[in-house]
């Protein structure tokens, strides 16, 4: 190898990169997770100039004057808005590699189970504008599989349900494969959407995003609990246009939640339908495991095990699963070309 094959292939340090709904993780061949951002940029529209990426963004979002918008390039795990999230993408890599523009790295990026084709050339054609010299993707059931330590490349039967932020994925693994999978776009910002919607029906109360995700996290459950837990909310009355405060528990964002839970259980209940007989076996005896930021609801985990009446394995860190996955493939470049969909 030449001097200058072997500096370029210094400088591209290999990446790969969790692209979520929520939010966008970077993991780093040889270092691990360097970034961990809200997948959020906020834009002026006067001069279409960035103003901020990430978690700078994120505290503009609902409190920016007119001309600046706080948009999510993500949408229900696929690119909604291809120019903003080249640039995000751009904007990561920068960061990961202190601002070089002569740096080219190997991507390898998860994407939900089941998109189109459009949509999977739409985040190549996005990493590729970015700076990247290969892109490679991988399905989120599987990387998090290979995150949660399982031996995919058996022919045994492995069960994961990944839910994020846009979409919930639940798949059959084996042999390095997806054998049957099934993917809704019901995951985390759809709980805190209807978090929202329930309080503004029932107590004529208008919250932001960033409440109703405060609410999911400190009261909200898949299950009743021996203790009630209530907290205190601040909005705007709609009818008086004031702001206001209410008192809410943690069963009314049980009700809140409860369709899009049921949504959650019956694609579950799908995916074990239609899978082999031979492969139902092993998950009987190994469990499912479950991942993902959406996962982390209070209970969820025994609430899919009484509906489905199987073990239920909770990974330690649900929000970094898929991206620990992504970037074990980095290290083996044979597992990456035999689980990735593209190169």
């Amino acid at each position: 190898m030449s001097f200058f094959a072997r500096m370029f292939g210094f400088l591209s340090q290999d990446l790969a990169i969790d692209l979520g709904t929520a939010n966008t993780l970077v993991y780093v061949r040889g270092k691990g997770i360097v970034i961990n951002e809200p997948s959020i940029v906020a834009i002026d529209q006067k001069t279409n100039m960035i103003l901020a990426i990430g978690q700078e963004a994120k505290k503009m979002l609902g409190r920016t004057p007119g001309n600046i918008i706080a948009i999510r390039p993500m949408r229900n795990g696929v690119i909604d808005n291809p120019d903003v999230a080249q640039q995000m993408i751009a904007h990561f890599i920068n960061q990961v590699h202190q601002r070089s523009t002569f740096v080219r790295p190997r991507m390898v990026i998860c994407i939900p189970s089941r998109i189109s084709q459009v949509e999977q050339r739409a985040v190549k054609d996005a990493a590729r504008l970015a700076g990247a010299r290969e892109v490679y993707l991988i399905e989120e059931p599987l990387a998090a599989a290979i995150g949660a330590g399982l031996p995919i490349m058996e022919p045994s039967g492995n069960m994961v349900i990944d839910i994020g932020g846009g979409t919930t994925d639940v798949a059959i693994i084996s042999l390095g494969g997806i054998v049957y999978s099934e993917s809704i776009k019901v995951a985390g910002d759809r709980m805190d959407e209807d978090i929202i919607q329930y309080i503004k029906k029932k107590h004529n109360l208008l919250i932001g995003d960033a409440m109703g995700e405060r609410i999911k996290i400190e009261v909200g459950s898949a299950i009743a609990e021996t203790e009630e837990r209530t907290m205190v909310i601040k909005g705007r009355d709609i009818i008086k246009g004031l702001p206001k405060t209410v008192k809410i528990t943690d069963g009314e964002i049980r009700e809140a939640l409860s369709d899009t839970i049921s949504r959650i259980v019956q694609t579950v209940q799908k995916t074990l339908e239609n899978t082999p007989p031979e492969l139902s076996a092993d998950i009987i005896d190994r469990g499912i495991v479950l991942t993902g930021g959406g996962s982390m609801l209070r209970g969820l985990d025994k609430r899919l095990r009484e509906e489905i009446c199987l073990p239920i394995i909770t990974v330690d860190n649900p929000l970094q699963t898929v991206v620990m996955g992504t970037g074990k493939t980095l290290e083996e470049l044979e597992v990456l070309r035999k689980v990735s969909i593209g190169g």
